[in-house]
């Protein structure tokens, strides 16, 4: 009896993947017109719109322009690069007809917290994966950031208060403190005696 060996068959996501890689090689870089000429052009690519464009023209000597005809394989249009195929979800409810051998989950920007657990712990049962669970641990890290500076900022402003209330109080201590203790009697002031002017002394010395 001779043991015959029994190979792997790659799936059809992965050969879709490595078609889309060739054609990907192939494929020349898109670059915008005259974006070598000034700066203040980045490289990225921009339909060509001017009457007198020579990439829109397809004149040669000239870069070429992006087309139909450099579309990737029909098979892997739309795959993650992972090889599965992207199903939004918005509840756990839509977890039942994603199929775990080709089909891929990724929730919603909009999934809430708690939506968004009760979604991955379904997910963990059915076996799916999850594309941005990265993301969704992320958020949940904000979000416990976010609880601990509101819990600080909530300790600081009572250390505050406490410490205005105990102001106000010292400050009332010290009004009774104030009230208590009795005024001291103002003595009356001594009247100085009236100085007579120098001419009325002047005119009784010379009647004298």
């Amino acid at each position: 009896m001779t043991a015959e060996k029994t190979e792997k068959k790659p799936s059809p996501s992965r050969d879709a993947l490595k078609l889309r890689a060739r054609a990907r090689n192939k494929k020349p870089a898109f670059v915008r017109a005259e974006s070598w000429k000034y700066d203040r052009f980045s490289l990225s690519w921009r339909k060509p719109r001017g009457l007198d464009n020579k990439i829109r023209r397809k004149i040669k000597g000239w870069p070429p322009g992006a087309s139909v005809g450099y579309k990737g394989p029909k098979i892997a249009r739309g795959l993650h690069p992972s090889g599965f195929r992207e199903v939004i979800v918005y509840n756990a409810a839509d977890l039942s007809t994603v199929d775990p051998n080709t089909q891929a989950v990724r929730i919603a920007h909009r999934v809430g917290k708690r939506n968004r657990a009760s979604i991955i712990a379904e997910a963990k049962r059915l076996n799916l994966k999850i594309l941005n669970v990265r993301v969704s641990a992320e958020a949940k890290k904000k979000e416990g950031e976010e609880e601990e500076a509101e819990e600080e900022t909530a300790e600081e402003i009572k250390e505050v208060s406490t410490k205005e209330v105990e102001k106000e109080e010292a400050s009332e201590g010290e009004k009774r403190v104030k009230k208590e203790t009795p005024k001291k009697e103002k003595k009356p002031k001594k009247s100085a005696p009236k100085k007579t002017p120098k001419k009325k002394l002047k005119k009784e010395k010379s009647n004298d």
